[in-house]
């Protein structure tokens, strides 16, 4: 009886071996490349080339190239993952980004998909609260592989970033400069954006959100105004109290027309500081004819001049300073005189609130958008101007 089992056991074991064998030979077979640059190596380096260019299916394409090549490529795994989480697919992104951790042997493969996961859990962040600590995790076990990789730091130094934590963001990009590899364009310009954005100092968590944004747009200019510049509290203590004790009809009292408000913004996160600002009325801030806001519109520098000149009349009370420098000659060889702009970007240059976006050409630019770390400046500057905080 004992034989008999045994014998049995030995049987079902070849009879495993040969189904798993079974199944490996019925799974798909590799593509037999067609030219001596149809390889897993070179349809990767398109696919990452691609997604710099944010051409996220083009990438996911090259990467699926790769793939039928060699189904254990790692690297093409890893940009797979990209590519989906690039187009908003986080589920097949993270299966993706485990199998390019699962197939890494070398150095540099295991090194890519820990920065694979850190790049996945940044963007994953509005749907995952615990997203910061899964990116110090995967840092932690990658510095073990190797502490001189400057990707590491540089795809960490952005998820600080994100996370508002701008002292160990610049520590981050700071290190990718001093390792001298690759990335350090991008971290130049990270670790200046983090040099600016410190100096702004942004004193809310909404200032600091909006800090990090390459472009700003209405309702963000409204929440800076209201949360930063506290334009609210300005204005009640820069603007002499009034009383009227004329009589007043009741029945007229009651019907007194309501705060103005705009038909897009019920369902929007900024409301009530928008609807702040439309109380006050900030001229290039105000309701469409429409009746909309477009808290979406992106705000541009000609703009956001009209907007602070409107703040300084309304806040000095000197009126004057709306035609102070119609007539005169413009200094910027992009900006004509005869432009509605003109006195308000002459307005705010003139007192260094702000000024040419190229200094060596001189040009205002009056039509680029606003980046947050500049909105910020200005209105740092405001406030120095203003002798009010």
């Amino acid at each position: 009886m004992i034989h008999r089992n045994k014998y049995r056991n030995i049987w079902l074991f070849i009879l495993m071996i040969g189904l798993g064998a079974f199944v490996v030979s019925c799974g798909p077979k590799a593509r037999q490349p067609v030219g001596e640059m149809d390889t897993p190596a070179h349809h990767t380096y398109v696919g990452f080339k691609l997604l710099d260019q944010e051409k996220y299916a083009e990438a996911d394409r090259e990467f699926d190239l790769a793939l039928q090549l060699d189904r254990k490529y790692p690297r093409a795994h890893a940009g797979k993952g990209l590519a989906k989480a690039f187009q908003g697919d986080f589920k097949p992104a993270f299966e993706a980004m485990k199998l390019a951790k699962r197939y890494a042997v070398s150095k540099e493969d295991k090194m890519a998909a820990h920065v694979g996961y850190i790049r996945l859990h940044t963007m994953n962040r509005t749907a995952d609260k615990g997203w910061l600590d899964k990116v110090k995790d995967e840092y932690s076990w990658a510095l073990q592989i190797d502490p001189q990789a400057p990707a590491l730091y540089h795809y960490t130094g952005r998820a600080y970033k994100e996370a508002l934590d701008f002292a160990q963001a610049g520590n981050m990009f700071a290190k990718v400069l001093e390792l001298k590899g690759d990335y350090v364009g991008e971290a130049d310009r990270e670790w200046n954006l983090i040099q600016k954005i410190q100096r702004a100092m942004p004193g809310t968590t909404a200032g600091k959100k909006i800090a990090i944004l390459e472009r700003i747009n209405r309702a963000d200019a409204a929440a800076l105004f209201m949360e930063e510049l506290r334009i609210d509290v300005l204005y009640k203590k820069r603007t002499p109290k009034s009383f009227d004790t004329d009589f007043k009809d009741p029945e007229k009292a009651r019907t007194a027309p309501a705060a103005p408000t705009a038909i897009d913004i019920a369902d929007h996160p900024l409301k009530v500081d928008i609807e702040d600002c439309l109380k006050i009325g900030i001229r290039g801030l105000e309701i469409y004819p429409d009746g909309t806001f477009r808290p979406g519109d992106i705000v541009d520098r000609a703009t956001y001049a009209m907007m602070i000149e409107d703040i300084l009349i309304k806040v000095t009370g000197d009126h004057a300073l709306a035609t102070k420098f119609i007539g005169t000659t413009s200094p910027f060889p992009d900006l004509r005189s005869d432009l509605p702009y003109f006195n308000a970007v002459m307005t705010v240059t003139s007192r260094g609130i702000m000024g040419p976006l190229d200094m060596t050409s001189g040009e205002f630019a009056p039509l680029k958008p606003v980046p947050g770390v500049e909105a910020l400046l200005i209105i740092r500057k405001m406030k120095e101007e203003l002798k009010f905080f």
